[in-house]
């Protein structure tokens, strides 16, 4: 998987599910990444994925992809699946931060496929049906609340489940897998592309090349895209004003941040969460 695109196809929301049947005959010709982490159940079909290696997917197993991991679909048999997308970035950190240590270890190498227990795969599916219901209710504190509550479930049974995969080296350079680690646990803060660089020991320029070839996006985007992430979060989940939203995701500047915002999703942050609520009343 020499070229990498990097695809921001899970939308603007924190936490994201997708009820998808696929078929595939013929591979596809480039590997992607998502800017957020993902566990795919596979409910029927069979699937075939490079990740590392050659992985075989079937009803009852557990796809885990972090962020920024390069994967390529090869081929898809009536794959039936629901795919769980979540900012990283939100759960670092916070209460729940342990329970993400399944994707860690799949950066780190381990199996990226783990199958659930008898009986488990109906609970995580049902949890899953909850939060593509809820994800469709009006916005605001409560489902943002109740999102978090059904994510936290969805997550304590992936980390419960044995793995059935087997262990597969983080492919190109161990930096990339330690980049990303560490921007994900401090962009929220005063980061820059050269803080990472010096936390890391390596020169700007290289490290940027690094992430840019394995990943499909620099690290000065990894560090934007994390901060608006929180920001999305933050004005979907209440009231707070745009100049205290800036300085939680690490934007001093209220006017920056405002741009920022703008450049990447066209309006301002009080136009995007109006123009959100609105469409989830109407949804």
């Amino acid at each position: 998987m020499t070229t990498v695109h990097a695809d921001a196809s899970w939308g603007q929301q924190p936490v994201a599910v997708r009820h998808v049947t696929h078929s595939l005959t013929e591979a596809r010709t480039q590997a992607v990444s998502h800017g957020s982490a993902a566990l795919v159940l596979y409910v029927g079909g069979r699937a075939e994925l490079e990740q590392r290696g050659r992985l075989s997917l079937r009803a009852g197993d557990v796809h885990l992809l972090p962020a920024g991991e390069p994967h390529r679909l090869l081929r898809a048999e009536a794959a039936e699946m629901w795919c769980l997308g979540f900012d990283p970035v939100g759960v670092v950190g916070t209460e729940i931060d342990a329970l993400i240590a399944p994707f860690e270890r799949v950066r780190d190498g381990g199996a990226a496929v783990l199958r659930l227990p008898a009986g488990r795969e109906e609970h995580l599916l049902g949890l899953l049906r909850e939060l593509l219901a809820e994800q469709q209710r009006p916005g605001g504190v409560a489902r943002a609340q109740v999102q978090r509550s059904l994510l936290t479930l969805a997550l304590a049974e992936v980390a419960r489940a044995p793995v059935v995969g087997v262990e597969a080296p983080p492919q190109g350079s161990r930096l990339v897998v330690e980049a990303l680690r560490y921007i994900e646990r401090h962009c929220l803060g005063p980061l820059s592309l050269r803080d990472v660089a010096a936390a890391l020991g390596r020169s700007p320029a290289h490290l940027t090349t690094a992430i840019r070839r394995a990943t499909g996006r620099t690290a000065q985007q990894w560090i934007g895209a994390g901060r608006l992430a929180e920001a999305r979060r933050r004005l979907l989940a209440g009231d707070e004003a745009i100049a205290a939203i800036a300085e939680q995701v690490g934007v001093g500047d209220p006017t920056q941040f405002i741009r920022m915002f703008r450049r990447t999703h066209g309006v301002t942050p009080t136009a995007w969460r109006a123009a959100q609520r609105a469409a989830s009343r109407v949804a």
